[in-house]
C-alpha cells in the first residue's frame, strides 16, 4: 500500500527504459518490509539535471541512484561526497541530507562482492583491469584500497589508462601500476592475473564480441570477472572458461551495489536469502 508515509526512491538516467533497478529495488523493499517505492526518472537533457535534483529534494525524495550519462555530471550539484566517490570521481547513489544530496559510489562494494562470491580476493593478487572508464576506475580503486600486489591497466587509448594510473598513484603511491594498450597483452609476464573486464564489449545484443579474442591471452589469467551481466556468460567469460579459469559475471555486482545503496537509504541490510531471490528475479528478466 502506498500512503503518505511511503518513502520514494528512484533512478536518474537517460535512457532509462532498459533498467532493471526498479524491478529489484521494489522487490528488495518488499523483502525487507520497507514502506517504499522505487521509480525511474528520465532526465532527457543535461541542462535540466540541476533543476531535477533541486525538485527531487524539494519533493522529499529520500534517495536516488544515478547512472549513464550523469554519474560525473551530477557532482557539482551535490552537498557532499563519500570517500569512495571522491576517489573514483563518479557517483551512483545519492543520500538525502538537509542541505541536499550526498554522493556515494557503491560500485566498489558491488565489485568486491561479485569477486568474493566466486572465492576471489584482491589482496596480494596481480590485478589486470581492461578498460579505463568509470567502471575501470572503480576496479582500479578497489585494487588499490584492498591490497593488490600490482595493477595492470590495458586500454585501447593508452593515454586514458595512464591518466587513471596517475590518479591512483596519488592515492596509493606504493602500488605498482603498469599501463599499456590492449594489444600489448602478449608482453605480460606470468599466468596469474585476476582480470576484471570493465568495458561494454560483449554486451547483448553484440554478445559474440570480446575485448581480447585471442585464446592465448586467457592462459595468462588466474581468474576472470566481467561487469557485463547480459548475457550471463559473455564471450570474454566463455574464452576464460575454455582456458580452465574460474569466472564470474556482472549480475552479482549489479545486485550487490543496489543492495548497498538500499542500505545507505534505509539502514536495512539484505539477508543472503533475499540476495539469492533478487538474483533469481533479475535472471528471469534478462534476455535469453
Amino acid at each position: 500500500m502506498i500512503d503518505a508515509k511511503t518513502k520514494v526512491f528512484g533512478l536518474l538516467a537517460n535512457p532509462i527504459g532498459h533498467s532493471l533497478s526498479p524491478r529489484f529495488q521494489n522487490a528488495l523493499a518488499a523483502y525487507c518490509g520497507e514502506n517504499a517505492v522505487y521509480l525511474p526518472f528520465e532526465v532527457k537533457r543535461p541542462e535540466t539535471l540541476e533543476a531535477a535534483l533541486k525538485g527531487a529534494h524539494a519533493l522529499g525524495i529520500a534517495g536516488l541512484n544515478v547512472t549513464v550519462p550523469y554519474k560525473e555530471a551530477v557532482i557539482p550539484y551535490l552537498s557532499g561526497l563519500s570517500e569512495e566517490a571522491r576517489l573514483i570521481g563518479a557517483v551512483n547513489t545519492l543520500v538525502r541530507s538537509e542541505e541536499g544530496y550526498v554522493g556515494h559510489n557503491t560500485d566498489i562494494a558491488g565489485m568486491e562482492r561479485m569477486l568474493l562470491r566466486q572465492g576471489l580476493s584482491i589482496r596480494g593478487a596481480k590485478v589486470l583491469v581492461l578498460g579505463a572508464g568509470g567502471a575501470a576506475r572503480s576496479a582500479a580503486v578497489l585494487a588499490a584500497l584492498k591490497g593488490a600486489a600490482e595493477l595492470v591497466i590495458l586500454n585501447r587509448n593508452k593515454e586514458r589508462a595512464e591518466a587513471l594510473a596517475k590518479s591512483l598513484r596519488n592515492v596509493v603511491p606504493e602500488l605498482p601500476v603498469l599501463t599499456e594498450g590492449l594489444d600489448a597483452w602478449e608482453s605480460l609476464s606470468g599466468n596469474d592475473y585476476l582480470a576484471i573486464q570493465c568495458t561494454s564489449v560483449g554486451m547483448w545484443p553484440k554478445a559474440e564480441e570480446a575485448v581480447i579474442a585471442d585464446p592465448r591471452f586467457y592462459e595468462k589469467l588466474s581468474a576472470a570477472a566481467d561487469i557485463v551481466y547480459t548475457p550471463a556468460e559473455t564471450e570474454f567469460l566463455r574464452l576464460a572458461r575454455a582456458a580452465g579459469k574460474p569466472t564470474v559475471g556482472g549480475l552479482p555486482m549489479l545486485i550487490s551495489q543496489g543492495i548497498h545503496a538500499f542500505s545507505l537509504w534505509t539502514g536495512k541490510t539484505c539477508t543472503a536469502a533475499n540476495e539469492e531471490s533478487l538474483l533469481k528475479l533479475v535472471r528471469e528478466a534478462l534476455p535469453a
